[in-house]
Formats: C-alpha cells, sequence, structure tokens
C-alpha cells in the first residue's frame, strides 16, 4: 500500500515538476545556457540545483497535499534522550520565623548571635573574679534587645539566626540571610584581649580577602575555625571553595556594607565606646554571602571590667540596640530613597 501511494504521489506531482523545469531542460535532458560561456552554463548549473534542492519538494509535498496523501514522519532519537534533574546547591535550613510588619515589601534584617550551644565563644571572668562570662550569653542578649527595639520602632522586619542557646554553623548563618531574602546582615559578636584588661572597645568588621591589620587577621582565624573547634565539619567545603565565595562577593554588596559599618560608627559616636581602630576588614567566612550586605559588629571586650559592665546590663545593652537600631533604620531609609 505505501508503494503504490507513493506511486500515485509521483504521477500528481509529475506534471507539475515537468512544467517547472521545461525552460531549462532540453530534449537531451542537458542544460540549456542563457547566453554562450562556460561561467554562464555554470550559474543555470547552481540554479538548476537550487530549484531542485527547494522547489521540488515543496511540490511534491503540495501534490501530497492536494491528493489527500499522508507523508509518515519517523521519529528517531528520541527514546534514548537522557535526562538529568540536579537538586539545587543549597543548604537545607529550618528557617526562623519572621517577626514585625507582615509585608513583605518592609526591609528585612537579619541578626545573627554569634555561637551559641556548645560552642561559648570568648570567656571572661565577672567583677571580683566571680562566674564566668560568655561571648554566646552577651551577645545573645544583646541581639534580642535590638530586635525588640527595631519591633518597638516599627517598619522593618527582623529574624535571629538563633533565639536562644542552640548552636548554628558558620555556612548557616549567612545562609539564612540569602534564603530569607534579607536585605542586611548584622552578626553581633564580642572580643577577648587574653592577659590585657586595659583592651576595650567595640569594633566593625567588613569582608575582605585581605585582613587590614594582624589583630583583624587573628580575630578572623579564631572566629572562621569555629566550628572546628566545636567538632563541627561540613562535607565539601574546601579553602577553593571558600575562594571562590569571596569573588563572588558583588562590589555592590560590598560598598553597601561598607556604608553600614560607617552608619554604626556614626550613630555610636558619643554613646558606645569605640576601639582606637574601630573599622577593620578580614576574611570572616559569616560574612559571605555574596548578595546580602553584612557586617559583624564586635561589641566590646568581656576581659574588660568597663565594657563587660555595659554589656550585662539592662542599660548598657539598651544603649548598644538604640544606636544600632538607629543605624539599620538611616541605612534602609537611604536605600528606599535610590
Amino acid at each position: 500500500m505505501k508503494a503504490r501511494a507513493f506511486c500515485d504521489l509521483l504521477s500528481v506531482g509529475a506534471p507539475f515538476l515537468k512544467r517547472a523545469l521545461a525552460p531549462w531542460v532540453t530534449r537531451r535532458n542537458s542544460i540549456a545556457l542563457i547566453r554562450p560561456g562556460i561561467l554562464s552554463g555554470y550559474l543555470m548549473s547552481v540554479r538548476t540545483l537550487l530549484l531542485l534542492i527547494f522547489a521540488v519538494p515543496a511540490l511534491l509535498v503540495g501534490a501530497a497535499m492536494a491528493s489527500g496523501a499522508v507523508i509518515p514522519v519517523p521519529q528517531w532519537g528520541r527514546d534514548y534522550v537522557l535526562r538529568f534533574v540536579f537538586e539545587p546547591n543549597t543548604l537545607r535550613l529550618d528557617l526562623p520565623a519572621i517577626e514585625g510588619p507582615d509585608d513583605p515589601d518592609r526591609p528585612l534584617v537579619v541578626i545573627d548571635a554569634g555561637h551559641g550551644g556548645r560552642d561559648p565563644g570568648t570567656v571572661g571572668s565577672s567583677s571580683g573574679g566571680g562566674s564566668e562570662v560568655l561571648e554566646k550569653d552577651i551577645v545573645l542578649a544583646l541581639s534580642l534587645a535590638l530586635r525588640d527595639q527595631l519591633i518597638e520602632e516599627g517598619g522593618i522586619r527582623v529574624a535571629l539566626t538563633r533565639s536562644d542557646d542552640t548552636i548554628v554553623t558558620l555556612a548557616q548563618r549567612p545562609e539564612i540571610a540569602r534564603q530569607l531574602g534579607a536585605d542586611l546582615f548584622l552578626s553581633i559578636h564580642a572580643d577577648s584581649a587574653g592577659e590585657r584588661s586595659d583592651v576595650a572597645g567595640a569594633s566593625i568588621y567588613t569582608l575582605s580577602t585581605q585582613a587590614s591589620s594582624e589583630a583583624a587577621a587573628r580575630f578572623a582565624e579564631r572566629e572562621n575555625a569555629a566550628d572546628a573547634l566545636n567538632g563541627i565539619t561540613i562535607d565539601g567545603q574546601s579553602a577553593e571553595v571558600s575562594a571562590i565565595l569571596v569573588e563572588l562577593s558583588q562590589q555592590r554588596t560590598q560598598d553597601d556594607a561598607t556604608e553600614f559599618a560607617a552608619l554604626i560608627e556614626r550613630e555610636g559616636e558619643g554613646r558606645v565606646r569605640f576601639h582606637p581602630q574601630t573599622r577593620r576588614a578580614a576574611e570572616l567566612a559569616v560574612l559571605r554571602a555574596p548578595d546580602v550586605p553584612g557586617v559583624l559588629f564586635e561589641s566590646g571586650f568581656v576581659t574588660n571590667s568597663d565594657d563587660r559592665a555595659r554589656l550585662t546590663t539592662d542599660e548598657g545593652r539598651q544603649e548598644y540596640a538604640e544606636v544600632l537600631a538607629r543605624a539599620i533604620r538611616v541605612y534602609f531609609a537611604r536605600r528606599a530613597g535610590q
């Protein structure tokens, strides 16, 4: 049946083909020349070839449609296509609740209280050599005070990487901000000067591949080693991956982080005691979100009695909270005006 259909197709299409080729074909089936010369013959041959390539199939298909014949089209190769579904390369996290206005258009800041759980951070002693003062407790209380201040003032959404004494890995902290779609990330810590009780004052860190000082480099090394020191390992993490993450940091993101750091310093002038080296830069893992501006606020030294007193009292924490809340509010106000 298929052979007969094909013969019928040729019989229908033959007259069209004969009439189309008549001007170029002689009784000897040779190419007719428009004018004498080899070049003319060559050009006519090219034209004939193009006609055969484009016109003949069109004529055959047209004849087939006129006669009602159906030309089967084979479905070759489609059963051999392999498809692979890749899981997105993101951490699976239980994201914290977002507090504040129920409006996704409002800016969102993620506050990160450093350390937690079995990771105490730096350790100091209360006045008179009494009980230990742990960094994890100080920065959690300060983070909660800042959250309450922002919610009370209104207009800004807030999320905490931790709201109790739990441990959160370094990789999870900025990733929480990214997955929540945060507009700003603030990590709060406290430092230690070891036996030097005279070293005091807050400092503000931004991300950089080059440490601004030896002290900043030592601080970054200590903070970045927190997971390993507490028995936490992340498969697949390497120095190469870390370098790539830093390189992926967009310049605009870093510029915004630097601006926010400057606002903290400005709003804290006369209210917060700053270290002589207030602004610092280091390769801090917690600030490696490439699309969320991030700053690490080192609130003071637990080894200094004055800093420790401000950080462990309600009045002192409230002072910090008001300064940081003001800096956050001004930062978002500037973004809204751009």
